[in-house]
């Protein structure tokens, strides 16, 4: 079969294209070559992350893989078939164990199989979700569409010494589900925190913070506080919620050079995101909904580079249709195949 060409310039020009274009490839049994793969970053090419992403998710699927060294801009992705099992993989040091399980989940789980994987690299690591996100906000939505997974983090990996563990296992989607994402319609909000190796009263001061300033503008909150295990200091927390008609989660990590409250970002864009979906969410969930015979329709607070890259990529790989409409305080999204 010829493979089907993808520029990894176009739009923001980074690994998302990457992530998006070989889960696809993986679903619907098509090769795929990326060329310009980074084209827009200041180091180009494929990074040790995106190297571990291709290769885990190739030895899942037995693919066939050239140009898979760092500072490649092309890779011949060609997927063959999964066969349930069980995988163990170290990405290295802090390398960003959420941005491979993008890929990973909705990989095998549309593909109607079923995976044991147990990962070490980082969990909460800069320019990524951090883990509580991925569990939480993305497997809600996940959940939702129709993609099932478990996950037990069994010790947290800061940067930059990483070497944290997720174990998950991801359950074969048996049906995908539109969605219908519109608008907050609760006033309450979930504080998760976990920390490593920072003074507790430091950590209790800045999620209390976040919590009385969250109670001042009228929401009801709930507040897990964790120390976990770790090889170096840490921090991150997580403001979210979701209700029958919204999604929507804020994170960030501590940061040890800043002297502004830890959380004070997270509930100030949780509490100005209020319709269906938070901005970092709506490009993760274009990939399965593109999938879909039915259309789904959620809003969102502004347009990413990330939503629309991952849409235009979609629609170039899966031939679905979509559509982007302005609405009060935002953007309305449908997509169906």
């Amino acid at each position: 079969m010829e493979s089907l060409l993808i520029d990894g310039s176009h739009g923001e020009g980074g690994g998302q294209i990457l992530r998006s274009a070989i889960t696809l490839s993986t679903i619907m049994h098509k090769p795929i070559k990326i060329e310009n793969i980074r084209h827009n970053r200041k180091i180009p090419g494929l990074r040790p992350s995106h190297l571990s992403t291709i290769r885990l998710l190739g030895k899942i699927c037995n693919a066939k893989i050239d140009g898979l060294s760092i500072g490649s801009t092309s890779v011949l992705f060609n997927p063959g078939e999964i066969h349930e099992t069980r995988l163990e993989e170290n990405v290295g040091t802090a390398g960003s164990i959420s941005l491979i399980l993008q890929t990973i989940i909705p990989a095998v789980s549309l593909s109607g199989k079923k995976l044991r994987l147990s990962i070490t690299g980082g969990t909460d690591v800069p320019w990524s979700p951090t883990m509580n996100y991925t569990k939480l906000v993305l497997g809600e939505v996940f959940s939702r569409i129709g993609i099932k997974f478990e996950m037990n983090i069994i010790k947290r990996g800061y940067y930059p010494k990483g070497g944290g563990q997720v174990d998950i296992i991801i359950h074969p989607c048996t049906k995908l589900i539109p969605i219908r994402l519109s608008k907050r319609i609760s006033k309450k909000a979930k504080l998760v925190c976990s920390f490593s190796h920072i003074p507790k009263n430091i950590i209790l001061n800045h999620v209390n913070y976040t919590k009385n300033y969250l109670e001042k503008q009228g929401y009801q909150t709930q507040t897990i506080i964790s120390e976990e295990m770790a090889l170096n200091s840490g921090a991150s927390i997580l403001v979210y919620n979701f209700d029958s008609d919204s999604i929507n989660g804020v994170d960030e990590l501590f940061d040890f050079q800043n002297n502004k409250n830890f959380g004070e970002y997270s509930a100030e864009s949780f509490i100005s995101s209020e319709l269906g979906v938070d901005v970092n969410l709506s490009d993760m969930i274009v990939t399965p909904l593109a999938l879909l015979n039915e259309t789904s329709k959620f809003t969102v607070s502004k347009i990413s580079k990330h939503l629309e890259t991952n849409l235009y990529i979609t629609s170039k790989i899966t031939g679905c249709k979509y559509g982007v409409g302005k609405i009060d305080g935002g953007y309305e999204i449908r997509i169906k195949s």
